[in-house]
């Protein structure tokens, strides 16, 4: 019977929002970002043409696989990146290379740009004139090529795909803004920085930091996590693994916990 908000884009929002379901939830979709191929398609390709000449390709996001990969083989087919070792961040981006097929070398525990330069060290040694590809998001921080750079390593940045603010004039859409005013709404999830920045916009900084106060926030993770802080909006929320499976368990455990908290509240009365 709670009712949690999906600020995913549309592509992505069916595993959250099934998942939800499945518990009982009220999902209510509220895209703040949609997902677009790259202005420069033309770097992608080259990209992908040159694939199999890196010792490694990055992939942060499953959308990066997917963008990428559709590209690789418009022209070409995975046997292009044989040789090549594949570094995923999070296991639904590892999931999502392993429908193709491909073979994922390192999965690091956590994402942080030092954590994961300090995993490929540890799984691939020096770093010192290897090459690695990073197909991302256009809007990505540049913390892991920066990070890969120091450690002496070739980096080749491309942008995969584009994440831009979705519109809000959506017909039919839920009236978030009267839902959280209303407390008609028990939680909002975040699943990206740029779906915590997109929301806020939408809804105006102070109106958020108001409206977002009463409510329980759910981040996917610290990066998201911290994209709130900085907007003065506290995370309630967040699982020890950045999956939206693991969000969906802290979420399940946050309301029980807070179940029980009332429970014993009205007990001591």
């Amino acid at each position: 019977g709670k009712r949690i908000v999906v600020t995913r884009s549309i592509e992505q929002a069916g595993e959250l929002i099934e998942m939800l379901e499945e518990r009982g939830a009220e999902a209510i979709p509220a895209p703040t970002i949609q997902i677009a191929p790259p202005e420069d398609a033309d770097a992608l390709g080259r990209a992908c043409d040159e694939a199999s000449t890196f010792d490694w390709i990055v992939f942060t996001s499953g959308n990066g696989v997917e963008y990428f990969m559709e590209r690789l083989l418009a022209t070409s087919d995975v046997r292009e990146l044989k040789g090549v070792r594949i570094c995923t961040i999070g296991p639904s981006t590892a999931s999502r290379v392993a429908r193709y097929g491909i073979r994922v070398e390192l999965t690091p525990a956590e994402f942080r740009a030092e954590a994961v330069v300090d995993a490929l060290k540890a799984t691939g040694g020096d770093l010192r004139g290897k090459r690695f590809l990073l197909p991302r998001a256009d809007i990505a921080r540049d913390l892991l090529a920066e990070a890969l750079r120091e450690a002496g390593a070739f980096v080749l940045d491309v942008a995969a795909y584009r994440t831009t603010p979705a519109r809000a004039d959506r017909d039919g859409g839920p009236d978030i803004y009267r839902m959280l005013l209303d407390r008609q709404i028990d939680a909002v999830t975040f699943t990206s920085a740029s779906t915590v920045r997109n929301f806020v916009t939408r809804l105006g900084l102070d109106q958020a930091v108001d409206l977002l106060g009463s409510t329980v926030v759910a981040s996917i993770g610290p990066v998201t996590a911290e994209a709130a802080q900085q907007l003065n909006i506290a995370t309630n929320v967040m699982p020890r693994r950045y999956t939206i499976p693991a969000l969906v368990h802290a979420l399940v455990e946050h309301v029980a916990t807070s179940t029980l908290a009332e429970t014993y509240t009205r007990k001591s009365r």
